[in-house]
């Protein structure tokens, strides 16, 4: 057999851009590789805080750290490239131009499939941390409008104790409050909205509490895991005919 190198690690499909964090990063996080039944690739962009990234409007300063880590993971070997913020929305286009594999920021990604999957006159409710800097402008990034796709923002109370961990980049966590809190967001976008028909989740440190939300609301939940595990075997596909 014929191998071919150029590359210093191997068997690591899909490459990640973190925030430069602190916070704990807890199975189903993306953070946190065991997540995955498959190897990834981290790469933390210096300096890259979540205050330059989910703020009132992006620090555009961040897109060339972003940039030259894109392209650094694509030297490495990657073959696909994701992001630790589903905010990053914005730096998509930017970012698929720089490299010449495929990038997908964020879950927001999925909403036109999420669209195209559903009745008519079921709702998408998208759950975020915070619902007022979530703006047209993150939809746009990755291709769609909310003009064209209705879109039910869902963000944690002022109060909410998730917000200052992630965004306030704590060293400590305690799960069973970051549970309570993203079940409370479950029941009350299924009260407030019963005709919801799935949930996309933006924040890629919702993803270890994915089957709570669905347990309570009886609907699809997509996350940025799921997307990633879709392009990793898009990327890494199964072989089949050595199975006969």
């Amino acid at each position: 057999m014929f191998v071919k190198g150029g590359f210093t690690n191997y068997g690591q499909e899909i490459g990640i851009l973190m925030l430069d964090t602190i916070f704990p990063r807890i199975p189903g996080d993306i953070g946190n590789a065991c997540s995955y039944n498959f190897p990834v690739r981290y790469k933390v962009v210096k300096g890259a805080k979540t205050d330059k990234i989910m703020g009132a409007k992006p620090d555009l300063d961040i897109l060339q750290p972003f940039i030259l880590a894109a392209q650094e993971l694509e030297r490495e070997g990657v073959k696909a490239i994701t992001t630790s913020c589903g905010f990053l929305a914005v730096l998509q286009k930017e970012l698929t131009e720089a490299v010449s594999i495929p990038v997908f920021t964020s879950a927001l990604i999925v909403v036109p499939l999420v669209r195209a999957m559903l009745n008519k006159g079921k709702n998408i409710a998208i759950f975020t941390e915070r619902a007022h800097n979530l703006k047209e402008r993150h939809f746009n990034g990755v291709g769609w409008s909310a003009k064209d796709i209705p879109v039910i923002i869902k963000g944690m109370k002022e109060n909410a104790v998730f917000p200052s961990v992630f965004i306030g980049n704590s060293p400590q966590l305690e799960s069973e409050i970051l549970t309570r809190e993203m079940e409370e967001m479950a029941r009350e976008v299924v009260a407030e909205y019963p005709d919801t028909g799935a949930i996309v989740l933006e924040c890629t440190n919702m993803g270890p509490f994915s089957a709570n939300i669905q347990a309570i609301a009886g609907v699809p939940v997509f996350s940025i895991n799921n997307l990633l595990e879709l392009i990793h075997f898009t990327v890494n596909p199964r072989r089949f005919l050595e199975t006969l």
